[in-house]
């Protein structure tokens, strides 16, 4: 029997996909912390959004994570939501 040249730790493809959600999401969460206008908010959001995805890292069940990236999404809308509102 032939051994899989794929080392053990290797994604399978749903996984991998998944993995670039999360990635874009963090990406585009930093993205709208860099319009928060004071330094102090900017570094509080900053820590809060490093500290929820670390806290996070070592899910595996999918249901949880696809939850967790509605949830992300739902809270990056209103951040951006909220931006606009104070730039207007």
């Amino acid at each position: 029997m032939a051994a899989s040249r794929l080392p053990p730790a290797a994604l399978t493809l749903k996984q991998f996909l998944r993995r670039q959600q999360v990635l874009q999401l963090y990406r585009r969460i930093l993205q709208a912390i860099r319009q928060v206008p004071t330094e102090t908010d900017r570094h509080y959001l900053k820590e809060w959004a490093r500290e929820e995805f670390k806290r996070n890292k070592d899910a595996t069940d999918e249901d949880a994570i696809r939850m967790m990236i509605t949830q992300g999404n739902m809270q990056l809308r209103e951040l951006e939501r909220t931006l606009q509102l104070a730039n207007s």
